[in-house]
């Protein structure tokens, strides 16, 4: 006599332990291959946050136009994008002769300086002799290769800021269809609290992005003039560079100080000390007294963190992540308040 079983079999989806157990393992899958996913796809995620914060930056300029002209906002993003057109058109035609003289005489005054430097060095018995150098920077150089590896990457550099700008032009445009697409990808339950971050989180970008943009124009032109009054060479190709350094704080400052304490030496003692004093009191200035009135307003992110989000970006991302390091970190700093604001509501709540 036989006996029926009505029971479902272990290795049956029918079976309540075989299905929670399934879906936890493909939760579990689906976050790896989320992950491998990302790792593959970085640079393409990276260009579009870049694209994001290009957005961001001309969705400032048109909030802020918007309170003086009570137009459409696309005929305001037509006018800030008309207006940076014509000033970066504008500053190149004026000053694009003596801009480009002064690049071609700061990388020869560069060299120079390099030259005297690893000499210095060499003499120390700290690195190989001139004819050594002159043999490595031969055989570093000498190589049709990386001249190819260079082109390829300056025209891939210049292919994917098209392509960041011409994207992020288009999300600024119709930024509110962009982030209900985001908000569809969450659950229906956390849609309203998701919509509330992504707010603030723009909120926050477009502050941060304001007090870069005031930092850099006032330290570009501080150093300008500094440098000018004190008779550096190139003090303008020096200011613009030193400006455009604004955008990476620590690291950007470093950089600039070095090439105009390079520069300032090629003139001379006196012009070398006059670039330090300038350099010292350019950074005092920006730290003490325009960072914090900035911070103030806008987004205020702890030095060591900067820096800390700075390198680690830097050496997993390269020079993009380098440069996008502080609006993530400003993103994901509020993102992370947010959701600490929220559990001390529901806290506060259940205790009530």
């Amino acid at each position: 006599m036989t006996t029926r079983v009505d029971e479902a079999s272990p290795v049956e989806m029918r079976d309540p332990f075989v299905r929670k157990e399934t879906k936890r393992a493909s939760i579990w899958l689906g976050l790896a291959c989320l992950i491998a996913l990302a790792i593959v796809l970085v640079q393409p995620l990276l260009l579009i946050f870049a694209a994001i914060v290009f957005a961001s930056l001309l969705d400032g300029g048109v909030r802020l136009l918007g309170k003086v002209l009570p137009i459409g906002r696309g005929w305001r993003l037509l006018i800030v994008v008309l207006l940076t057109v014509a000033f970066l058109f504008g500053t190149f035609y004026l000053t694009g002769v003596q801009v480009t003289e002064q690049f071609t005489q700061l990388r020869s005054t560069l060299e120079t300086q390099a030259s005297r430097f690893t000499g210095w060095l060499a003499g120390l018995g700290l690195m190989p002799g001139p004819s050594d150098m002159s043999g490595l920077i031969r055989q570093g150089l000498g190589s049709v290769g990386k001249l190819t590896s260079w082109v390829s990457g300056a025209v891939g550099a210049l292919t994917s800021g098209f392509m960041i700008m011409v994207l992020g032009l288009f999300i600024a445009m119709e930024p509110g269809i962009y982030a209900r697409g985001a908000t569809w990808l969450v659950p229906s339950d956390l849609r309203p609290a998701f919509t509330e971050t992504i707010a603030k989180m723009g909120e926050t970008l477009r502050r941060l992005l304001a007090g870069r943009l005031l930092g850099m124009l006032a330290e570009g032109i501080l150093t300008w003039f500094a440098l000018m009054i004190g008779g550096v060479p190139m003090a303008m190709i020096i200011g613009i560079l030193t400006g455009l350094l604004a955008f990476i704080p620590n690291i950007g400052a470093f950089v600039s100080g070095v090439l105009m304490v390079a520069v300032g030496f090629s003139a001379g003692h006196d012009t070398g000390l006059w670039a330090i004093g300038t350099y010292l009191v350019v950074q005092t200035f920006d730290g003490y007294v325009l960072l914090p009135i900035v911070a103030k307003k806008t987004v205020d992110l702890p030095p060591a963190l900067t820096l800390g989000a700075q390198i680690l970006a830097s050496a997993l991302f390269g020079i993009l992540g380098l440069a996008l390091a502080d609006p993530m970190t400003a993103m994901i700093k509020t993102a992370l308040e947010r959701s600490s604001a929220r559990e001390e509501e529901r806290a506060d709540a259940a205790a009530g």
